[in-house]
């Protein structure tokens, strides 16, 4: 039994490269943004990339349109709407959360999950989007509609990303209950150098480019934070260095908040939870556990587990660190992917239409 997909908010292709990979049939990506499209295009196969402002220039027709012809039993609708309101709420404002701008696009997806009445829907974000109310609108329109919903937040290691990241997975099926399948790899063993050692990765210094690889680049350091680097242990924090090199952030009480920043990664641990400015030392624990840098473009996406040649730009003159780190950042890691298209191939193999199952009031 096939299922065929279209992935909306589709980045540069982790959620649908993931997907892929467990058997789905992924025929067309929605983003906003312009350059998604060469990563999401380029490394998936026979998949279209449509850019698209979902909150004014994509219908249902549009959605429906990639479902037609023979091939395929079930349809899926996925997405990861921005979480952008999240920004504001870490720096204390929740209450404007609920009334972000950018929750329209949660209420967005809701409104084409309903045109559309795909067979089974597939959500990832961040797991506070729980604790608030366009969220469990979100939800209470999929169950009007007649869906089965499962929801929880997944810890990323036990589906082999190595990262200490947390992120809520929905699933939502017409056919009966549905869940994730169960954790795929021993958390112990998902380690920064588990995924590393698995590569023949460059030895690199600030500032240099791998002259195999153009995206296994370190970003330069100053000599200040060269100093700073070369008293960071791994797992350490910067109150471990020499007075003179802490920032005068550092000794005041706001600054004990940002205890990551400045650190070094661990051999042995899972990564910090890989953030859209990852290449950058000072933005948390991305200094690389052994050498004097912070990871490379390369080593992030590989924590987010693309393939080892996963492509982001044609070019090493197209790079723009800042905009790959930002596609990287924002992906579904491709593990989570396949772990949720594997959950949702089985489901159909399980229920399948024979057994379509309909809520009663």
């Amino acid at each position: 039994m096939s299922i065929r997909a279209v992935d909306l908010f589709c980045g540069a292709g982790g959620l649908t490269y993931g997907l892929q990979e467990a058997g789905i049939d992924v025929r067309a990506g929605f983003d906003i943004e312009s350059e998604c499209r060469y990563p999401y295009e380029e490394n998936n196969d026979s998949v279209e990339f449509i850019e698209a402002d979902l909150s004014s220039e994509v219908s249902a027709k549009d959605i429906q349109s990639h479902f037609s012809g023979d091939g395929f039993d079930h349809t899926l609708l996925a997405g990861c709407a921005p979480c952008q309101p999240y920004s504001t709420m870490s720096n204390g404002n929740e209450n404007h959360a609920d009334n972000h701008e950018k929750w329209g696009l949660m209420d967005e997806f809701a409104d084409l999950i309903g045109e559309v009445e795909p067979d089974l829907v597939t959500m990832e974000n961040v797991p506070q989007v729980q604790k608030h109310e366009p969220y469990d609108e979100f939800c209470s329109q999929l169950e009007n509609l007649g869906y089965f919903i499962w929801d929880a937040v997944v810890e990323c290691p036990n589906y082999g990303v190595p990262q200490q990241r947390k992120r809520l997975v929905l699933l939502a099926s017409k056919y009966g209950h549905i869940e994730l399948q169960d954790p795929t790899h021993d958390r112990e063993k998902v380690t920064v150098k588990s995924e590393f050692e698995q590569y023949d990765l460059a030895e690199l210094e600030a500032g240099e480019t791998s002259d195999a690889d153009f995206l296994h680049n370190a970003r330069g350091l100053s000599d200040k934070n060269i100093e700073r680097i070369k008293h960071s242990e791994p797992g350490g924090t910067w109150e471990n260095w020499p007075e003179k090199l802490k920032l005068a952030c550092h000794k005041k009480d706001s600054g004990r908040k940002y205890i990551s920043s400045y650190g070094r990664m661990e051999w042995n641990e899972p990564a910090p939870t890989i953030t859209t400015r990852f290449y950058n030392y000072g933005s948390g624990r991305f200094g690389h556990p052994e050498e004097d840098r912070a990871i490379s473009v390369r080593e992030g996406s590989i924590l987010q587990t693309f393939p080892r040649d996963y492509s982001f730009v044609e070019s090493e003159e197209e790079l723009s660190v800042v905009s790959v780190g930002k596609l990287i950042g924002n992906a579904v890691p491709v593990r989570l992917a396949k772990a949720v298209g594997e959950s949702l191939v089985q489901h159909v193999e399980n229920e399948g239409p024979q057994k379509r199952l309909k809520k009663t009031a």
